[in-house]
């Protein structure tokens, strides 16, 4: 049996950047997958958000038969805001979403999304196939799409089940469990949970779902195989304020996650408000601003935590934290070169004796006197010293390797 992992306070170690590694080795020694199906939560009717509707079915687009396409509806206009990929190839449904956000002047009714095509790198007919989506369901409507590449949407399909789906909307938490799994693609479980927070002095309740196994390197900021991420609240919050929200949290949670380390055409996390349990609009100046801000990060790191977890083939959940950094952006630099490395990746798969860093890219990110020497530590057992410039090769003790057979490591 490896060693325990010691708990630590992650409130004092900034950034956290995890990695799940794909099952891509044919190391005799890694274990198989293990079955992700206990992630799976279930939550009564009272855990979700006042106000919404959701549904899904079936509209052709998977051959299996599966849930891939889904939709969401807001009893009353609200408050939207969108983190989209950097990648200068955005597939439709983003370019749609952002022209929507800014039609509506960050207001909305609500989301579709589809899964089994992405209805990415598809011309002038992807774009009008997003917007018939949008328009299909009503005005003020977002859209997200995942799937494979280069594939056009069966659009007759999905705009003939669209009424099927307005006419089966519900609240239930079947619906919503159903919503979840009209994202999936490669994944292996739906990924659904919420929240309840108080603001205010009133308890407003938050539900977020994702999805991604692959593809999965997150370069996302505000509007400038996939993730793809929504969370709904019934709290009252101004657009500009949602979307401050959701940029803090996204750096720090899905931006935080890599498995491949190949960034998406079509990386959408959408955060809806509708304001249902009444109250004035929180803005960025409001004392409860920065409780929501916190409270919304933390739930968007859950639900980034569960995309790694069910990385394709993943059998690793590594999480590297960094330390003593003089800012959020050094930190997360050093970070992302431990966990984007190669090396460090088939040394965790191949549970090897030898783990090997290089962290000399970040010496333009870093400047020349930020980064003086670095150390990489597996809890209670090594200590792996790099000397900025330089890299080193270290063997690892018996010991050590029983924390790198482990499924889920802190380095």
């Amino acid at each position: 049996m490896p060693p325990p992992l010691p708990s630590s306070n992650a409130s004092r170690l900034l950034p956290t950047l995890v990695r799940a590694f794909s099952s891509t080795s044919s190391a005799g020694s890694s274990a198989p997958t293990p079955s992700k199906q206990h992630h799976v939560k279930s939550y009564p009717a009272s855990a979700f958000p006042f106000g919404f509707s959701v549904a899904s079915t079936h509209s052709g687009i998977k051959k299996t038969g599966a849930l891939d396409l889904g939709v969401l509806v807001s009893e009353r206009p609200c408050a939207a805001a969108a983190s989209v990929t950097r990648n200068v190839f955005k597939a439709a449904p983003v370019t749609v979403t952002t022209e929507v956000l800014e039609k509506g002047k960050g207001r909305v009714q609500g989301f579709v999304v589809n899964s089994g095509c992405a209805n990415a790198v598809t011309g002038k007919k992807g774009l009008e196939d997003a917007w018939a989506m949008s328009r299909a369901v009503g005005e003020g409507v977002l859209v997200m799409s995942t799937g494979v590449i280069g594939q056009h949407l069966p659009i007759d399909g999905i705009t003939g089940a669209i009424p099927k789906l307005k006419s089966t909307l519900a609240s239930t938490p079947e619906a919503w469990l159903g919503l979840a799994k009209a994202f999936m693609t490669t994944d292996t479980f739906p990924k659904l949970r919420t929240k309840t927070i108080t603001l205010g002095g009133k308890e407003v309740r938050l539900a977020g779902i994702d999805k991604g196994a692959g593809m999965i390197a997150p370069n996302m900021g505000p509007p400038h195989a996939t993730l793809l991420g929504v969370v709904a609240t019934d709290a009252a919050i101004a657009p500009e304020a949602l979307q401050s929200a959701l940029n803090y949290a996204v750096d720090r949670s899905f931006n935080s996650i890599t498995v491949d380390g190949d960034v998406s055409t079509n990386d959408t996390i959408l955060c809806l408000a509708n304001g249902a349990v009444e109250g004035k609009e929180l803005t960025t100046s409001d004392p409860e601003f920065e409780v929501f801000r916190e409270e919304l990060r933390s739930f968007a790191e859950e639900l980034a935590q569960l995309v790694v977890r069910d990385g394709e083939g993943a059998t690793k959940f590594v999480t590297v934290r960094v330390k003593n950094a003089p800012t959020f952006d050094v930190a997360n630099a050093v970070a992302r070169s431990v966990a984007n490395s190669t090396l460090v990746k088939t040394a965790f798969y191949g549970q090897g004796e030898y783990l090997h860093c290089d962290l000399t890219d970040n010496r333009r990110k870093l400047g020349p006197h930020t980064l003086r020497s670095v150390s990489l530590h597996i809890p209670m057992v090594l200590t792996i010293q790099w000397l900025y410039g330089c890299t080193t090769r270290n063997h690892l003790s018996r010991q050590s390797l029983g924390v790198v057979a482990a499924c889920t490591v802190s380095i």
